[in-house]
């Protein structure tokens, strides 16, 4: 192994210098030839001692948090192994195709060894040759042809926004299609479209900061945790930060983000609505006026929007989920997860959302969600069989399969946090105040617009 490094000398002169591991260019350090991935990792973590260890307790590696107390499920860990979504679905049954935005290498079956640290991906996260690749299907395994001993030379201790962007800014299946604030325009984002990354060219973990590998950031499963979040206050205080104090007064009761991001899928479309009964059906497909798909045969029908007013809805930082066996009601829209918060609640705000709507397949009989098998050989991608689907992938999460399937309307929500626009384009107090405010006023607890109260005519408003 230590062939793979030029000389027991510069080894120790590497140890040394592991706090200066800012330096881009590690081509002293690294040699090579590295056969697979995992001699690449092994490589990286012979100097840095204990990093290994370090991110087998993540979230990024496990895909679930820590064990905590949820109410109707006893001790549970929660994450993306376990919940469900209406774009995709669900990671059982579905591993090679799903983990290839892993951290890791070859987590392809439910026996992926989280234990073994040589199969962590140091290089999706720092090289930044650009030409690192996972191959889409492969488990997290990266493409063929690439050069390795190129890439694992170019690492550096800041990840960027395209290490980030990868995975996140393509979630859903593609660029912009699960979060609306996120999609392949901020690689290189103008001012007008996010401050942060395309005036003053942050990094994503200049916001998302991390210690010890654990990144900070709500996931879903955080939400239910109540715990994981990252605020606007963190850089920018909570107290006296306007111009206006009547803009100041707001911040007891609603969240930076409701003002500062007026629109979502400024940059790109996202998609809104995801129809998996439609999938199967023998009919061409479809475009709409973006050149996004509406119909695909092994998906479904799909709706896109671009400039988009959010939802609003009082948070406290904590949800309820959806768990995998949980029974539902198919005469009403199911919530795949729930935002909490009121009026009431002094830690509520009012923030802003993505709604994703869909329709997806359950159980009839057990009245649950099913989680099918899309990918793979007997997937419904090959056969378009749902039931053959769902039979596999209910076995693969230990759950009762009926034999029957239908579908039934979900719902998600999903918290709008980047593409903060510049404080010119921040929503005036018309905006959401007056005849055509924005604010479902009587949906967030008020008998109607609370600023009717205190001025005689709505002009005054701007005019304080």
């Amino acid at each position: 192994m230590l062939s793979r490094l030029k000389s027991a000398a510069v080894l120790l002169g590497l140890f040394a210098a592991v706090p200066l591991f800012a330096a881009e260019d590690h081509t002293e350090y690294i040699e090579g030839p590295f056969d697979t991935p995992q001699e690449v990792t092994e490589t990286c973590l012979m100097c840095h001692d204990g990093v290994g260890e370090d991110i087998l307790k993540t979230r990024h590696w496990n895909w679930q948090g820590h064990e905590f107390e949820m109410e109707g499920h006893g001790t549970v860990r929660l994450g993306k192994q376990n919940l469900i979504n209406n774009f995709c679905i669900a990671v059982p049954s579905n591993y090679p195709r799903c983990t290839s935005c892993h951290i890791g290498y070859g987590w392809k079956d439910e026996s992926f060894d989280f234990t073994d640290v040589n199969n962590i991906d140091c290089l999706v996260c720092h090289e930044s040759t650009g030409t690192y690749r996972k191959v889409p299907t492969g488990a997290g395994m990266p493409a063929e042809k690439i050069d390795l001993v190129t890439i694992a030379r170019s690492v550096g201790s800041v990840p960027t926004r395209r290490n980030c962007g990868t995975c996140h800014f393509d979630g859903g299946g593609g660029t912009g299609v699960k979060h609306g604030d996120m999609d392949d325009d901020l690689y290189q984002p103008t001012a007008d479209l996010d401050v942060h990354m395309g005036m003053l060219d942050f990094n994503c973990i200049d916001c998302h900061t991390t210690e010890n590998h654990q990144i900070s950031g709500a996931s879903h499963a955080s939400w239910a945790m109540g715990e994981g979040h990252i605020s606007c206050a963190d850089c920018h205080g909570s107290e006296q930060i306007h111009a206006k104090q009547v803009i100041d007064k707001h911040l007891s009761t609603v969240a930076c983000e409701s003002c500062h991001i007026p629109l979502y899928a400024r940059g790109r479309p996202t998609k809104t609505w995801w129809d998996w009964s439609k999938a199967g059906e023998d009919r061409p497909e479809e475009e709409d006026q973006y050149g996004k798909e509406t119909y695909v045969k092994k998906k479904g029908e799909f709706r896109w929007g671009k400039d988009l007013v959010p939802t609003y809805t009082w948070s406290n930082g904590t949800a309820s989920v959806y768990m995998q066996g949980d029974r539902i009601n198919p005469e009403e829209v199911v919530k795949l997860n729930e935002i909490h918060g009121a009026k009431v609640d002094p830690e509520s705000r009012i923030y802003p959302f993505k709604v994703m709507r869909g329709k997806q397949p359950y159980d009839p009989a057990n009245k649950t969600l099913i989680v099918p098998q899309l990918f793979g050989p007997g997937g419904f991608w090959k056969t378009f069989d749902w039931v053959k689907a769902a039979q596999s992938g209910m076995a693969a999460v230990g759950l009762d399969f009926s034999g029957e399937v239908d579908f039934v309307e979900t719902e998600m929500f999903w918290p709008l946090n980047h593409t903060v626009a510049p404080a010119d384009d921040a929503l005036r107090c018309m905006r959401c105040h007056g005849k055509k405010g924005r604010m479902p006023w009587k949906e967030l607890g008020y008998d109607g617009d609370p600023m009717r109260a205190k001025y005689s005519r709505w002009d005054d408003i701007e005019n304080e």
